[in-house]
């Protein structure tokens, strides 16, 4: 596993790094630090160069990472999403080929794969049809959410053919036919630049066609979905981050004590939660997932609310480290949000509770 003082170092480097707000902005800096640390290589199997760590410390480095960057470690996250994908896949030269760049950090490369799962299945025609062309694949349609696809050399994306079934696909980002739309301004996370991937006539051999035609294609192999640990992790870190923010002004301010250490054992339950669940044998189900992300949903969004009050005028102004928090952990209500969960987070919102 990485060495504990370059993960350290990482950690420090990220929260002193400026952060990046803007969608004409890519957090660089944060990136050269993270592949000098070693962090490209950690999800990717030592056949191809890579660390091979289990699921329970790659849980344990994003939460880490959340509590110093969101939004690189949100990226890192949707690169290491496409090279589970791709690792899954059958043994071919491509795979080969694509996993040993990624670990080399030769080429980035991200996912585009809600529209298989969660966003726009209401829809009565796919947002990317498949036809197939004798030994190929055409793709036509819009990827509507894909995170870093403008810095991408590989896109793992994917569609839906006649018959109801899918494919997945690892698809040249410059192949013809292959747009990536200009980033969408968003509420926080904007150097991720996220947004649409349009995609016309786009031919593909079976050679980069990665899993399927099959039924509920984001099913096949392991990997987290809506809600998964990995989500959790990543609001649980960013909730520590902001903690750890609001204990300098609790260090000026002690009357604010009262109001901090409640969130901080909070936060040390969902840890030691998280780590029981990373650390089962057998998948703790369902329920107990998104039970966890609900409460770190909750924890996240309190944390940054708290903090913003203590600052008091401060912490309104625009570029204030505490409205930023107040921002992204409004992404947790929208990123991979199961339906249970997010109802959860509403009726916490939405109704005062009365506990005298």
């Amino acid at each position: 596993m990485t060495r504990r003082t370059d993960f350290q170092t990482l950690e420090q480097q990220l929260r002193e790094l400026p952060a990046c707000e803007r969608t004409d902005e890519w957090p660089t800096a944060q990136f050269e630090a993270l592949k000098q640390a070693g962090g490209l290589r950690w999800n990717i199997g030592p056949e191809f160069g890579g660390d091979g760590l289990s699921s329970a410390e790659m849980l344990s480095l994003y939460r880490q990472l959340a509590s110093a960057s969101l939004v690189t470690t949100f990226i890192l996250t949707q690169r290491n999403a496409a090279c589970q994908r791709i690792a899954l896949a059958r043994e071919s030269d491509l795979r080969t080929k694509l996993l040993t760049q990624l670990c080399e950090g030769a080429i980035f490369s991200t996912v585009g794969i809600s529209h298989l799962t969660t966003s726009r299945q209401h829809l009565k025609s796919p947002p990317v049809s498949v036809t197939v062309d004798g030994s190929d694949y055409v793709l036509n349609g819009v990827v509507p959410w894909a995170t870093g696809a403008t810095m991408a050399d590989v896109l793992v994306t994917g569609g839906t053919l006649f018959d109801q079934t899918q494919i997945l696909a690892a698809i040249p980002a410059h192949r013809a036919g292959v747009s990536v739309g200009k980033p969408v301004e968003m509420l926080a996370l904007n150097s991720s630049q996220t947004g649409a991937i349009h995609l016309q006539n786009v031919r593909i051999s079976a050679e980069e066609v990665l899993h399927g035609p099959v039924e509920k294609v984001m099913s096949q192999g392991a990997g987290g979905g809506a809600g998964s640990l990995g989500t959790s992790a990543l609001a649980i870190g960013a909730a520590e981050g902001t903690i750890r923010q609001f204990e300098v002004e609790v260090e000026k301010r002690p009357e604010l004590a009262e109001f901090i250490l409640p969130l901080k054992a909070e936060a040390n339950r969902l840890v030691l939660e998280l780590e029981r669940a990373a650390e089962a044998t057998q998948d703790a189900g369902t329920q107990a997932t998104e039970v966890l992300r609900r409460d770190a949903n909750s924890l996240v969004t309190r944390s940054a609310q708290v903090w913003l009050a203590a600052t008091k005028g401060a912490g309104f102004i625009a570029g204030h480290p505490a409205e930023r928090a107040v921002r992204e952990s409004m992404f947790f209500m929208v990123w991979s949000c199961p339906q249970p969960v997010l109802n959860a987070n509403l009726k916490e919102l939405s109704c005062r509770l009365n506990d005298e």
